[in-house]
């Protein structure tokens, strides 16, 4: 049990309130994983915990919620309370504060998610959801229709927690997703693209895929691809095969990735000069996606006997001294065929060897 978390809801309570740790730290604690997902529920309001915490409360508050940061731990605290109005199938625009534990579990999404843990570290379960783990089974609390309707999220948090845990959905849930699908539609790719992001780097991706084809959520999402995707250790790799460049959002880096990967799917992975161009991570990547022995490139690629240009044993001002002559374009091409040469081991990295061949070939 997290000293740090419990020492949190005590300096709560010790002012006179209740607070627990709700949703996936007591969930990852029951079944036995590391958890880094704190979150508090608590009948005390957002002004009544900034005088508790302080200036360790971050500044925004939206929707009866603050963040807290302490000991390197960030906790979302978040009062008791009901969503009385959502907008765009999403978001809570409307919300009324409780003092009722039971009926602030009701708003949330899976059973699974209601289990709570008190200042004393005991594991409290009003809605049953210790029975669902069990079972291995994703409920939602109360209608199905309803929670997905309120929050077509629901749809990809359903199957990544199915993906991750390795769980069954409840029948009323299928249907329930299979009603709604279409709702992904509206939702931000942002958004869409955090929890993919979740399933595609689950060591279990091939059953979170197999649940987005079950449910028909192929064209909702997009990912016309899906049926060829072969599984790679870089989650990258995965998004390098769905050809969704355009449509998901990828920072700059993830772009350049993606261009590179399938640029080398095209060419020979086993060729120094691809090795030397695309780099050991893209070369990785792009050799799993084609079936490639990854040992194979690895050692292909530690034998090259340079990875940049500027390892090459000779600098241009030394190139001039051998053929005493002022820089010039002719440097180019000179350097160029030193670096076509050592990546094919046509030549050795060698000092000597290299003034050689300039004489030889340039003099």
């Amino acid at each position: 049990m997290n000293e740090v978390a419990l020492n949190v809801l005590k300096q709560i309570n010790n002012k006179g309130f209740d607070s627990y740790l709700v949703g996936g730290y007591p969930r990852d604690f029951y079944i036995g994983k590391e958890s880094l997902d704190y979150d508090i529920c608590t009948n005390a309001k957002p002004k009544e915990l900034k005088e508790i915490f302080g200036e360790s409360i971050l500044p925004s508050e939206q929707y009866g919620s603050v963040s807290l940061i302490t000991h390197g731990i960030r906790f979302e605290i978040t009062t008791f309370r009901k969503d009385i109005k959502y907008i765009n199938n999403r978001k809570p625009i409307e919300i009324e504060y409780i003092n009722d534990l039971k009926d602030d579990l009701s708003r949330r999404d899976f059973t699974m998610n209601t289990m709570c843990i008190d200042v004393d570290g005991n594991l409290i379960d009003i809605l049953n959801g210790r029975a669902d783990i069990d079972n291995k089974i994703i409920k939602t609390v109360g209608n199905a229709e309803k929670k997905i309707y309120e929050d077509s999220l629901r749809i990809l948090r359903a199957i990544r927690f199915a993906t991750i845990l390795n769980f069954e959905l409840d029948d009323e849930l299928r249907k329930a997703i299979v009603k709604y699908k279409y709702l992904l539609k509206s939702l931000s790719y942002y958004r869409k693209k955090e929890e993919l992001d979740k399933i595609f780097s689950s060591s279990n991706i091939k059953y979170g895929i197999k649940l987005i084809k079950e449910l028909g959520l192929i064209d909702d999402l997009e990912l016309y691809n899906l049926d060829k995707i072969v599984p790679t250790t870089y989650l990258i790799g995965i998004w390098a095969q769905l050809n969704v460049l355009n449509i998901y959002y990828f920072n700059n880096v993830e772009k350049e990735s993606i261009i590179k990967i399938n640029e080398l799917l095209t060419r020979n992975i086993l060729d120094y000069n691809n090795l030397y161009k695309y780099g050991l991570y893209i070369s990785t990547i792009a050799s799993e996606i084609k079936g490639i022995d990854k040992n194979i490139v690895n050692d292909m690629y530690n034998s090259l006997y340079i990875y940049n240009k500027s390892e090459i044993k000779i600098s241009a001002n030394e190139v001039c001294e051998i053929l005493n002559k002022k820089p010039g374009p002719f440097l180019k091409k000179i350097i160029n065929d030193l670096e076509y040469k050592l990546v094919n081991k046509l030549l050795k990295n060698d000092k000597e060897e290299l003034k050689n061949y300039i004489i030889r070939e340039y003099l």
